[in-house]
């Protein structure tokens, strides 16, 4: 079985910023990594929980709202995929998400969070994904990282898998 291109990330030396995960079919996928991994503590679940709610609203009613394919959290807590379609860099998904933060800062509520349009409604966190919106998004005006560091892989029948 071949390994996924994204497990072949170094995760010990991934630092939070904006990544291109994936370009292909016509769509990338952005990598918006929030935390550190394995040396911050992951995003609590009530917290990404709101920040997806309040990002997939945002970029969903922003101006590349036409573009906009999917937006949801790493299984991990460490992030969030955007997959958009379209020709989008890394420096213009870098100041959407910075809108996007901006934005979450002003809400008062989190969208869609009664039992009619959610699953999980009283898993919910707004000051907490407030706080993680603003140290990401110092993060991403101070100390912006998007070159991601690569891991050599091999497979079980020794065949040797790297994503350069």
């Amino acid at each position: 079985m071949e390994v996924i291109a994204s497990f072949t990330i170094d995760h010990t030396r991934l630092k939070p910023g904006i990544y291109v995960s994936r370009v292909d079919k016509g769509f990338t996928t952005f990598d918006l990594r929030i935390t550190e991994p394995n040396k911050e503590p992951a995003v609590a679940p009530a917290a990404m929980h709101s920040m997806e709610h309040l990002m997939a609203t945002w970029f969903r009613n922003s101006s590349v709202k036409d573009d906009v394919v999917y937006v949801g959290p790493m299984g991990c807590m460490t992030g969030m995929y955007v997959i958009m379609t379209g020709s989008y860099t890394v420096e213009d998904m870098r100041r959407l998400t910075i809108e996007c933060l901006r934005w979450i800062l002003e809400q008062t509520e989190v969208p869609a969070t009664t039992p009619e349009t959610c699953g999980n409604y009283l898993l919910h966190d707004l000051p907490e994904c407030k706080r993680e919106a603003a140290r990401y998004m110092d993060r991403l005006l101070n100390d912006f990282h998007s070159e991601y560091s690569k891991l050599q892989v091999v497979l079980e029948d020794g065949k040797t898998f790297a994503d350069a």
